[in-house]
This record gives C-alpha cells, sequence and structure tokens, in this order.
C-alpha cells in the first residue's frame, strides 16, 4: 500500500503533520445560541422518556425514574434562583458523597449558570480550604458529616436537611436561565501528583461536545439485543472528570446509572454490578487491579464492559483481567481526548484508543519543536472543542500550557502506531534526566511489572554526583518471594541500554497512589531513604 494513502487513511495529515480523529466528525450546535449542556444532554432523551430508571442508588436500592429527574431538576432551579439566591456566574462548591440528589442538583446548577466545583469528601480541611481559595465559591452544598470540613465564613446548604428536601419538592417556576455556551460551567481540581492541585475550567460548550460525542456512538442494535438501554455502575464519583462524563452521557443516552454512595469498595461495586444486572462499569485502575484478583464467585453475566481511567493500569493487570472476565471487554480512556469503542480495539493493552469525534493532534519534538509523524514520540499536543479553557487564576499555568494558535500541551510523552492508536509513554515532567539522556520511569516500571514475584513498582531520580540522576526503584514483593536488590537490577540491566539501568532498589510495603491510581511520586520523593543522604 502506498504510505501516503496508509497515514492519510489512519487520520494523519502529512502536509501539516497532524493527526485527526478516525470516527466520524459530530456535528454541534451554533456556537452563539444560547445553550447550557443540562439542557442540551436532555433534549437527547427520547420522547416518551425511558421507561428504565434514570439512578439507582446501589446501597438503598432506591430509584428515581427520567420524569422524576427532571421535575426535580425544574424545581431545584427555581430554588436555588428564588430562595438560595444563586444565579448565572456564581461559583459553587459541592462537598458530598454519591447520593441520589447530586445528579439534580448539578445540572440545576447547571441550568441556572452557575458553576460547579467539587471536592472529594475525603479530602483534609487544608485541601478543602486549598480548593476554595482557587474558586471563591458563593456557597457550599454539603451533608451534615463533611459540613465540618468546610472553612468557617462559607455559607452551607445542607443536604440532609428539611430545607433542602424542600428545594426538591418544589414547583418549576420560571423557565431556565439563557446561559452563553462559552460560559464556564464546572471547575474540576487536578490530581495534585507533581505539587498543589490547579483548578480547571471547562465551558458549556466543551460538556457538551463531550456529550454529542458519547450520543453518536449510540448503538441501537445492542440495545434491541439486551432488552433496552445500557446500565452502568458508576464506579468514580462526580466530583471525578470521568464520572461526570460518563452520567452526563447515561442521561443523553436514557441509561440507568447505578451510583455506589461514599467510598465505595471495589466489593460492593462488583455486587451492585450483580444484583442489577449491569452492561457497563466505570473504574479507576486499583479497581480494576482488585478485580483481576477476585478469588471468590462472581455472577456478571451481564457486564459487557469495564471503561478504566483516571491512572494508567499495569499490562500485567489487564491481562489478569481478561483470564479473569473472559467475556468482559475493558477499555482505556483519557475523558476528551482519547476512547477504545469495542473489542477490537480493546486488545491493544497499552494503548489509551483513538482520538475522539472533533479531535486533532501534534506530536512535537521536545527539543526542537518540530512536528513528528506516525510511531515517533514526542510532546502530545491537542485542539478540540472538548478541551477544557484554561487554568483559573494562574496565567503561568496558561501560558505554559497553551499556545497562540490554541493548541493545548498536554506534558505527556505520546505516540500514534500505524493503525491511529495513541500510546503514552510517560510524563515529560517525571523523566530522569540522566546527564543529557532522559529516562522514563515508566518504562521501567512496565519492565519490572514483567518480573515473576514484584506486585508493584515505582521508578524516582536519585541523586547523582556524576550525572545528576540515576534511576532507582521502590519494589513491593508479592508475599513469600525473595527477591533480592542486585537480581533486580540484573533482570533490567538485561533489557535496556546502560544509561537507563537502576542503580538502587527500596522494597517497601506498598507504593503510595492518588484515588485515581497515579503513583504519588511525590511521596516517594520524601521517603527516609532521600533524607540519610544529608546524614554524616
Amino acid at each position: 500500500m502506498d504510505l501516503r494513502f496508509k497515514t492519510a487513511f489512519l487520520g494523519f495529515h502529512a502536509p501539516s503533520r497532524t493527526f485527526h480523529s478516525l470516527r466520524p466528525s459530530v456535528p454541534l450546535p451554533p456556537v452563539d445560541r444560547r445553550l447550557n449542556v443540562a439542557a442540551y444532554a436532555i433534549s437527547l432523551l427520547p420522547s416518551p422518556l425511558p421507561a428504565n430508571p434514570a439512578l439507582i442508588d446501589a446501597a438503598t436500592g432506591d430509584t428515581v425514574s427520567f420524569p422524576e429527574l427532571l421535575s426535580q431538576i425544574r424545581s431545584l432551579a427555581a430554588a436555588l434562583r428564588s430562595r438560595a439566591g444563586i444565579a448565572r456566574g456564581h461559583c459553587v462548591f459541592v462537598l458530598a458523597p454519591m447520593r441520589l440528589d447530586i445528579p439534580p442538583l448539578y445540572l440545576a446548577l447547571l441550568s441556572v449558570g452557575a458553576v460547579v466545583s467539587a471536592g472529594n469528601p475525603a479530602s483534609t480541611p487544608r485541601e478543602i480550604a486549598h480548593f476554595i481559595s482557587l474558586t471563591n465559591p458563593r456557597v457550599a452544598f454539603a451533608t451534615s458529616e463533611t459540613a465540618a470540613k468546610l472553612p468557617a465564613g462559607l455559607a452551607a446548604i445542607i443536604l440532609d436537611s428539611p430545607r433542602f428536601r424542600s428545594f426538591l419538592d418544589g414547583d418549576g417556576g420560571e423557565a431556565a436561565e439563557e446561559v452563553a455556551q462559552s460560559d464556564v460551567a464546572i471547575v474540576k481540581f487536578s490530581s495534585g501528583t507533581t505539587g498543589m492541585m490547579k483548578a480547571a475550567a471547562a465551558s458549556h460548550r466543551n460538556m457538551i461536545a463531550i456529550v454529542a460525542g458519547f450520543h453518536s456512538l449510540r448503538n441501537p442494535a445492542a440495545e434491541r439485543r439486551r432488552g433496552g438501554p445500557e446500565a452502568t455502575v458508576l464506579g468514580t464519583p462526580l466530583f471525578h472528570g470521568m464520572g461526570y462524563n460518563f452520567f452526563l452521557k447515561g442521561l443523553a443516552l436514557g441509561e440507568t446509572t447505578v451510583l455506589t454512595g461514599g467510598r465505595a469498595r471495589v466489593k460492593e461495586m462488583v455486587q451492585a454490578a450483580e444484583r442489577y444486572r449491569v452492561n457497563s462499569l466505570t473504574a479507576t485502575p486499583p479497581v480494576v487491579v482488585k478485580m483481576a484478583n477476585w478469588s471468590e464467585p462472581l455472577d456478571l453475566v451481564a457486564l459487557e464492559h469495564v471503561t478504566c481511567g483516571g491512572g494508567p493500569l499495569p499490562e500485567a493487570a489487564a491481562v489478569r483481567f481478561m483470564k479473569r472476565f473472559p467475556n468482559v471487554y475493558g477499555s482505556s480512556e483519557t475523558g476528551t481526548i482519547s476512547l477504545m469503542i469495542d473489542q477490537d480495539e480493546c486488545r491493544r493493552l497499552r494503548s489509551v484508543g483513538r482520538l475522539v469525534q472533533n479531535v486533532e493532534a501534534m506530536l512535537v519534538d521536545t527539543t526542537t519543536g518540530e512536528r513528528l509523524s506516525v510511531g515517533q514520540t514526542g510532546e502530545l499536543w491537542l485542539r478540540s472543542p472538548s478541551i477544557m479553557l484554561g487554568y483559573v487564576g494562574n496565567e503561568d499555568a496558561n501560558d505554559a500550557t497553551f499556545d497562540s494558535s490554541g493548541w493545548l500541551k498536554t506534558g505527556d510523552l505520546c505516540y500514534f502506531d500505524e493503525d491511529g492508536f495513541l500510546f503514552i509513554v510517560d510524563r515529560l515532567k517525571e523523566l530522569i534526566k540522566c546527564g543529557a539522556a532522559p529516562v522514563s520511569p515508566a518504562e521501567l516500571e512496565h519492565l519490572l511489572q514483567l518480573l515473576p514475584g514484584i506486585a508493584d513498582a515505582a521508578v524516582v531520580p536519585y541523586p547523582d554526583e556524576e550525572v545528576g540522576q540515576v534511576p532507582m526503584a521502590f519494589v513491593v514483593l508479592q508475599p513469600g518471594i525473595n527477591l533480592s536488590e542486585e537480581e533486580i537490577m540484573d533482570f533490567i540491566a538485561k533489557q535496556v541500554i546502560p544509561y537507563k539501568k537502576l542503580r538502587k532498589v527500596v522494597f517497601i510495603d506498598s507504593i503510595p497512589k492518588t484515588p485515581t491510581g497515579k503513583i504519588a511520586r511525590a511521596e516517594l520523593r520524601n521517603h527516609s531513604v532521600f533524607s540519610s543522604m544529608s546524614k554524616p
């Protein structure tokens, strides 16, 4: 096959050296049309409304129908305006576990033009104070349990109070605020693996593009086969980007979303999948790893796929998962950028899928600034209507993240293979600078996972007088396994160029991770092995 034809077919435009989605483009509403993402998602619902529940609380079995959900949204929107004084442009902070009243609250806030920011209820008061300092909310919504973590002076509406219940049960009132698509809809907080968390703002237009992309993938044939719309266990909460995106997907497609409340354990999520015969499950990497190692009998006959996001999933865990659940395909996703949509695509274990609709990408050489081609590794730059607006109150971060043409510099080292699949090699900021040569921690971590007896591993830089930094590994051994530091270093040395060899191995009980499964490298760099260097 002619190479020029092949690369064009695979979404690579050679003259501009840009990559484009292989999936059909999705039309969006006119940009100047006044429209909020809640109204847009609701407009995609079939008529008559689906008979299946819109929401199920896995902890209690309580359900909310689609007519009830829409009624609650209208009632809440009216009460938020008239009784809580919340209007277009006001920022609102939400600090609550997954509950049946959280989805209608989010949608009502969006429908009146408020900006929704949400924190993890497990966060400390110090972390929550930082969130609030970034967004300056007018009011917070919390439960009687989480409200104690809010800083003094911030007005709060308690979800498990008679006042809020009356908001849900009131009349619909006047029409929703006319919100511009360019208005900020949500503010999401970054995972903060390399420093203090940043607040990323997304517009209604950004969210509408995401919903439109999901809706374009609707599969009527699959719905007929299973006898109705999909049912999904939402294993990621709404304060997490993936959970929020997949909830909006469920709303727009008329699917049933099963909520796992509080800090749900993996067992509770799996039991919910069994009980409600769900077809889909969203999960972070730690959940998939635990499912892959599951030893108890499971009745997941209806489960078709698991979507994993928020962090890297070790290939060994993905292989174990497929062996444990041979009839379930697992897919990786990067939120608004790439996705796997069928069983064939999901066989690319280390890939995060193909570019989603309406996304264009570049790979840029970090030294020369040259645009790269298929199979070459460089920093991933992106442009799409689904890309965030920028970071709130952090112009330095915005200047470093966006170029003058609107390209977002992801900070990820990536490549596209010949079939259009995207592979993330590592984070630029996490590369180890061994002399003039960069070393990828992710590459070494992948190799360590292949050594029998290693349960988990993380690679970080270790100071070296001669070359500046060298790779060192923190390793968790499986029970009953005795591997020495020399054996591990020899294993790696046989598979890499000399400058990539491990120079030190430290055995620990567990690798610290963020809630989404990313390695908390800052914690590892505070390990006693580093502090001991300054001692005589």
